[in-house]
Order: C-alpha cells, then sequence, then structure tokens
C-alpha cells in the first residue's frame, strides 16, 4: 500500500536510487498504489552516468510492497521492501532499464507488463 511521498527504492539499472511517490494513476478516489499500478515519481537520487536524472519526473510501476496481496487461491505474497521499476510510457509499458533486480510477483505479467516479467531473474 503505497500512498502520496512514500519513498521507493528502484529495481531496475535505469539509474535511479530512490523515488518519491507524486500521483497514483487510476482516477480520483485511487489513494493507495498496490502491486501492479503505474505511479508518477519523481527521482530523489540517481547515478550521474544512468538514463535518468536527479528531480526528473519519471512513470513507475511498483513491483513489490510491504503491504501484502491476496491471491485467487487464497494465500497472500508481501515483499520486505517497497521497490519499482521505471518504464516509458502508460501505454508502452516498456521499462528504461536493461535488467530488473530481485523478485517480482506474477500479478505483474497478468496486468499487461510481460517484459518486466522475462527479464525478472525469479516470479514468484
Amino acid at each position: 500500500m503505497i500512498q502520496l511521498r512514500s519513498i521507493l527504492k528502484v529495481a531496475d539499472n535505469s539509474g535511479a536510487k530512490a523515488l518519491v511517490v507524486m500521483h497514483i494513476y487510476g482516477g480520483s478516489r485511487h489513494k493507495f498504489g498496490y502491486i501492479g499500478d503505474i505511479l508518477n515519481c519523481v527521482v530523489r537520487e540517481a547515478n550521474p552516468n544512468g538514463q535518468v536524472k536527479d528531480s526528473e519526473m519519471v512513470k513507475v510501476v511498483l513491483v513489490r510492497s510491504k503491504k501484502e496481496i491476496k491471491r485467487k487461491d487464497g494465500s497472500y505474497i508481501r515483499f520486505s521492501e517497497n521497490a519499482g521499476v521505471v518504464i516509458d510510457t502508460i501505454k508502452d509499458k516498456n521499462p528504461r532499464g536493461t535488467r530488473i533486480f530481485g523478485p517480482i510477483p506474477r500479478e505483474i505479467r497478468e496486468k499487461g507488463f510481460a517484459k518486466i516479467a522475462s527479464m525478472a531473474p525469479e516470479v514468484l
């Protein structure tokens, strides 16, 4: 469960290190972001040689959250950190980085981010 001003880690090699959430897409009553939601974030820290720069506005898909989510089979899945992957646009859904770090839940593939799921080292 991510809300405005939440700080996210970055799960790819786009050059960003820390992100701050500025907007959660999905309508005016969409106050919290869950796994698979698209967020508008500001880059708080960035690698000087990376693709993204400090204070740049980027679109991010949330791939890990501390708040558990329930699956259709009745099980729950949660992670130890809040992390996202920087994407190009909302329509394309292509990641800006070339590698994905850490595990990714299978809900990401179900929401249309197949390229992110295929680049991940582990899909839970």
